[in-house]
């Protein structure tokens, strides 16, 4: 038999056009199969029970003055060697106490225990005589503004991890709390790579585009628009430079009047 030209051109054609669409399909199915594998694992970890609960009828705390009671506390991360052995100490309100020592003494071990991020083994930890096991996680870390040496940040815009702070923010004070943190000048002239330019730049997980001191100064702007009653700093200009730290320092004094 014979064949025409444009016989053997149609199905060429139509060879190569199917081989791009199957070639299409197995990669949709290549993402189809890798997604399954991540919802696995993250059903995995939704399932886990929460390490942490409220205690049955759990109190809001109501923080009239801040006085903070550290009472005979003791605690181990479970492994029976000593960080933090029948601790005390009394924060009054208004009064600012520093905590000073090596590497892994237990300074933000302690910091971690009165936001209640984990469990005492023994003692207990009283905000204004409020035992912080039996008031409602929530009300507490409400209460309680942090900057820690490890800024978490999400992959969201710097406005959604500024808000995290005050939700309801407006536009006005998530900006006038970004100026107190000196990070205004440097959220202005960010641009992610979706052209999402200033507040809306966003940041990449953990603020992986932002450099370390950046990740700090929105940390600090948190905690500028929280205005919580208690205020703990980790470390929180460790990773700034001298002018810029001098800067934060003076707009963090005015911030820790009366708490």
């Amino acid at each position: 038999g014979s064949i025409t030209v444009g016989a053997v051109a149609f199905t060429l054609s139509l060879v190569l056009r199917l081989n791009m669409l199957l070639g299409r399909v197995m990669m949709q199915l290549n993402g189809i199969l890798r997604n399954l594998g991540v919802l696995e694992n993250s059903k995995a970890l939704i399932s886990q029970p929460l390490g942490l609960i409220d205690a049955p009828e759990a109190k809001e705390l109501i923080v009239a003055g801040g006085r903070i009671d550290v009472k005979n506390v003791t605690f181990h991360y479970g492994k029976g060697a000593g960080v933090l052995d029948g601790i005390d100490l009394v924060v009054r309100p208004g009064e600012k106490v520093g905590l000073v020592g090596p590497s892994g003494a237990g300074k933000t071990t302690l910091a971690n225990l009165i936001l209640r991020l984990y469990d005492l083994e023994g003692g207990k930890i009283l905000i204004d005589g409020q035992d912080i096991a039996q008031v409602t996680q929530n009300s507490l870390r409400a209460n309680i503004g942090v900057v820690s040496q490890d800024t978490a940040l999400f992959h969201r815009s710097l406005r959604d991890n500024i808000k995290l702070g005050m939700p309801d923010a407006t536009e006005a004070q998530v900006i006038a709390a970004a100026r107190k943190a000196e990070a205004h000048e440097f959220i202005t002239g960010l641009r992610d790579n979706r052209e999402r330019t200033g507040y809306e730049a966003y940041v990449g997980e953990r603020g992986v585009k932002l450099s370390g001191g950046q990740r700090q100064r929105v940390a600090i702007a948190r905690v500028f628009l929280k205005d919580a009653p208690i205020l703990i700093l980790d470390e929180a200009t460790s990773a700034l430079d001298s002018d810029i730290e001098a800067a934060i320092q003076e707009n963090l004094a005015r911030l820790m009047e009366d708490k």
